[in-house]
């Protein structure tokens, strides 16, 4: 089985997003915060492995990220997200099952051309939904096979 890779337009999903967009112009840095938050829940609760780039910070593009935990990337000035999305997406779409989350149409046009399946914020954000009702009806179910005792 392939491994399978989400690759997020970050900023698209933060200005697309009504509950996350609100709150950019108060706390960029927070806002960006709570969108790692939310993949890595969606990382830790499905079978992708997650990646997120944003648009500027510093001098050159960085990856950070905790071993186990979604890769985060900044491009450098006078770089795109788009441009890194793009890397990543030629890169592992030939070995891997590439997913690209964007609501920029050119962006995605792109990233299918390599072979990558593009898909919307709208569909990100039912795929984060899914992922934490699964974990719900799996704590569920441990408490009542645990007779409502907590471990």
């Amino acid at each position: 089985m392939k491994q399978k890779i989400l690759i997020v337009d970050g900023h698209s999903m933060i200005f697309q997003w009504p509950e996350l967009s609100r709150d950019y112009a108060t706390g960029g840095a927070s806002v960006r915060e709570t969108l790692v938050r939310m993949l890595t829940s969606l990382q830790d609760n499905s079978d992708w492995t997650v990646a997120v780039v944003f648009d500027g910070r510093g001098d050159k593009p960085s990856s950070e990220g905790s071993p186990g935990g979604i890769k985060i990337f900044y491009s450098k000035d006078g770089q795109t997200a788009d441009s890194i999305i793009e890397r990543l997406a030629a890169k592992y779409a030939a070995g891997c099952d590439v997913t690209v989350a964007t609501d920029d149409h050119l962006e995605r046009t792109t990233v299918e051309s390599f072979g990558a399946i593009a898909i919307s914020s709208r569909q990100l954000q039912s795929e984060i939904e899914a992922a934490e009702k699964d974990v719900q009806v799996t704590i569920s179910r441990m408490r009542r096979k645990n007779n409502g005792l907590m471990l």
